[in-house]
């Protein structure tokens, strides 16, 4: 069956875009590398998976002829990506499985593979269960939360992000064992069940680059079998493997007798502790901050480094301190990733003693919590 279809360019190319990220590198599957083109009722379907994310684009086409092929993603993306912007017409040769494109003056020939050989991937069900969630409240707490996730594939299950509802509350957290993000989201839905699954970081990731537009809702799709996840939105579907294992129980972690609060403005805290980490690369990233309280609720944070190799660094913050004061060190990048993300304008670090986790949250909002271990320094 040959396929005979036309789209723009700039539609093709956002497709191709948002599913080549789920396109296999290291396979040895060769079809893995490829991307599904298919036309569907109407529009043109765009699909590529690595057996732990698939994701499937939609975009629309003017259809003559219905068929399916599969070629190679970097070869049509980067094609694609240097094509001027008008329309760009497609049509499969079945007896040599190739892709013929022309637009404008561009003529390509890409060899493909059938499309019979690309693996299923799964689309919503009509009994699994689905629960919406506002898109720009979704995004924002996969920004703040996602980062902390473990890098290392030592503990797998520390690699995720747990999603747990119950009571209209859905709450996101990481950890990698030297930070914890949680963030929490009211959801507003008639949705009575309970559920608590670890999804890979990056499958989040994934779905934050996709634009969120606010007025939009990313549906959380449940399949039956609970052994993987689908992000279902009007034009676009991720699906993903869950991760196997139970998630830390991270709520004991986070401190609850604080003895300061110290609360500052979150971009010139930010401006000190990218300095800092300048003079604190050779000293494991370990940066001071002195709390020194002074009359009523006024105070100064003190955010120093030194390096025995580069000389020191100190920044004086004006800051309003409840509590005692203390001098706590702690590895500067994990402050400087928290700070990148938090939108208000000032922060609360919330602190203990020295050799106890500190707390970030943004002034005013307890819905989202950081905890920080501390360094040990020396006298």
């Amino acid at each position: 069956m040959a396929m005979r279809v036309s789209c723009l360019q700039d539609n093709l190319s956002r497709g191709l875009n948002i599913v080549s990220r789920a396109v296999g590198t290291r396979t040895t599957l060769q079809v893995l590398s490829n991307v599904l083109i298919e036309t569907d009722n109407g529009r043109l379907r765009l699909a590529a998976t690595n057996l732990d994310l698939g994701i499937t684009a939609w975009i629309g086409a003017s259809v003559e002829e219905d068929g399916a092929i599969t070629v190679p993603a970097r070869t049509l993306n980067d094609l694609v990506n240097t094509l001027s912007p008008e329309r760009v017409d497609m049509e499969v040769a079945v007896r040599t499985n190739a892709l013929h494109l022309t637009c404008g003056a561009t003529k390509a020939t890409i060899k493909g593979i059938d499309a019979y050989e690309f693996p299923p991937i799964p689309g919503p069900e009509e009994e699994d269960d689905v629960l919406p969630i506002p898109a720009d409240l979704f995004k924002e707490a996969i920004d703040l939360v996602a980062f902390a996730a473990a890098r290392d594939e030592s503990r797998p299950i520390l690699t995720g992000v747990s999603l747990h509802y119950a009571n209209g509350l859905l709450t996101l957290a990481a950890a990698d064992g030297f930070r914890l993000s949680v963030r929490e989201i009211p959801v507003e839905a008639e949705f009575y069940d309970e559920f608590t699954m670890v999804v890979p970081s990056k499958t989040l990731i994934e779905l934050a680059r996709i634009s969120l537009d606010d007025e939009e809702v990313v549906e959380i799709v449940l399949p039956q079998d609970r052994s993987q996840i689908l992000f279902h939105r009007e034009n676009v579907d991720i699906v993903s493997q869950l991760i196997d294992g139970s998630f830390p129980d991270y709520r004991q972690i986070i401190p609850r007798d604080i003895s300061t609060r110290t609360i500052v403005y979150t971009a010139d805290l930010l401006r000190a502790c990218k300095r800092a980490d300048i003079f604190a690369r050779e000293a494991n990233h370990t940066v001071r901050f002195s709390i020194e309280p002074q009359d009523g609720m006024a105070g100064i944070l003190r955010v120093r480094a030194q390096s025995s190799e580069t000389g020191e660094n100190e920044v004086v913050l004006d800051a309003s301190i409840e509590g005692e004061g203390m001098e706590v060190a702690f590895n500067v990048r994990y402050l400087i990733d928290v700070l990148s993300v938090i939108p208000q304008d000032q922060i609360v670090l919330k602190t203990i003693r020295p050799d106890k986790p500190g707390v970030i949250q943004p002034v005013g909002d307890d819905s989202f919590t950081h905890v920080v271990m501390p360094m040990h320094i020396g006298r």
